[in-house]
């Protein structure tokens, strides 16, 4: 059997307390304690404090010296500075890949879009959001730069992709087409064409988050226990709907609500609306 990696296995800790996190499970202000989360998942502490460490690096999990690991609500303006960041770092990494490209990369490209397209089309915001990450780490694996790599890893994109795909009324099917610019410049190995289709990228992705979600909502992040749904008690709102709501009240309706398998994803935030 194929051991997994620690940085695989992390990762794999990160996505799963990511998915709880969006979808209320671990809400504001609510601890997440490493034994337990390692006990739930059948592994060591170590890969569930490397993840909790990602996860503070995105600003979704705030780490002190004696309460350990607790959710907080990032500000609009948190989570939207990447955007500029990896529109750079991602038009250079475009330059350098354009120089190493063969036609053998490009079909891989393409099938990355179809399946986003699938995952959008299906409505699952979190498939959607992995098969996103993995094109643009293709892009970045292709320049064989392992700095840019390093570098663009720490801004932890897939799970800033999953948060803007999670907004209320973020269109997922967009998002999906708009990395097929990208693809269209490098198959006309255009250098500029590409950079400006990835700052495109970035433009409408960070202006659709923008628009779904409101300002800080940072008083919503006092201490509100220990994992409420975890201990028994009744649910806190989801950070994402607490996000979108910006604090300033208003009712929110599911259209049809969670059920099934949707009902235990963060992508149920999909499908909130606000009254007018």
């Amino acid at each position: 059997m194929t051991q997994i990696t620690r940085d695989v296995l992390s990762d794999k800790v990160e996505d799963h307390l990511l998915q709880a996190i969006l979808s209320g499970r671990y809400p504001p202000g609510s601890r997440i304690v490493e034994s337990r989360v390692a006990r739930e998942l059948g592994v060591s502490q170590a890969p569930v404090r490397e993840a909790l460490r990602d996860l503070e690096a995105l600003g979704i999990v705030e780490i002190t010296a004696f309460r350990g690991a607790s959710v907080r609500s990032p500000s609009k303006a948190e989570l939207l500075e990447a955007y500029g960041v990896r529109a750079e770092l991602e038009s250079y990494g475009a330059r350098l890949a354009l120089a190493r490209l063969s036609d053998a990369d490009l079909e891989p490209l393409q099938s990355l879009i179809d399946a986003m397209r699938r995952a959008a089309t299906r409505g699952d915001t979190h498939e959607e959001a992995l098969v996103d990450g993995e094109f643009h780490a293709r892009l970045i694996e292709i320049t064989g730069n392992r700095t840019l790599g390093r570098v663009w890893r720490y801004l932890v994109p897939v799970a800033r992709t999953y948060i803007t795909l999670a907004a209320p009324g973020v269109d997922a099917i967009a998002a999906a087409d708009l990395h097929q610019p990208i693809l269209d410049a490098l198959r006309m190995r255009d250098p500029d064409l590409a950079v400006a289709a990835i700052r495109r990228h970035f433009e409408i992705a960070g202006s659709s988050f923008d628009a779904a979600f409101s300002e800080s909502v940072g008083s919503a992040t006092g201490s509100q226990g220990d994992g409420a749904s975890v201990d028994g008690h009744p649910p806190m709102e989801p950070i994402a709907h607490v996000l979108a709501r910006g604090g300033r009240g208003g009712a929110w309706h599911g259209r049809g609500g969670p059920s099934g398998e949707a009902g235990s994803r963060a992508r149920d935030a999909t499908g909130w609306k606000r009254d007018t």
